[in-house]
């Protein structure tokens, strides 16, 4: 080690073998709608723009994937679900340590009350089946830091 050198030879180490570390998984949208066709329509659309999808079938199921899956960056849900609806799926979402992660509401049947529950809830967005693709991809990219 010169007298100009910061580093130690064990620090450059170390900071040589972070650098080269693999990055970290794309941030992935998790899907919640118990219309299966719904979700994998959603899922394929963004997959051809380059996002990472999962889906959840239920919003127990959704809330099972946020504790076990930190990858989830943006959560796309339906509203009318079976036990936990989106609307409670997103007040769960908001009352765990998840509480800051992006939510956008896509949804075929819902009223004013429900558009402003959402809004209270701290949404992205309220959007209507069928769902404007563009404005969709817009969203998940700006939330998730991707190009748009």
């Amino acid at each position: 080690m010169s007298d100009h050198d910061i580093l130690s030879d064990a620090e450059r180490e170390a900071l040589s073998a972070v650098m080269q570390e693999p990055d970290l998984p794309p941030q992935r949208v998790l899907i919640v709608d118990d219309d299966k066709d719904a979700r994998e329509l959603l899922s394929e659309i963004l997959a051809l723009d380059g996002v990472h999808c999962m889906t959840a079938a239920s919003g127990e199921t959704a809330l099972k994937m946020l504790e076990t899956k930190p990858s989830i960056g943006l959560v796309i849900t339906d509203l009318r679900m079976g036990h936990v609806g989106g609307l409670e799926l997103i007040r769960q979402v908001r009352e765990s340590v998840r509480a800051a992660l992006p939510i956008i509401i896509v949804s075929g049947d819902a009223d004013v009350k429900d558009a402003i529950a959402a809004m209270h809830l701290s949404v992205v967005d309220f959007l209507l089946k069928p769902v404007d693709t563009i404005k969709l991809l817009g969203l998940v990219k700006r939330e998730l830091g991707m190009e748009p």
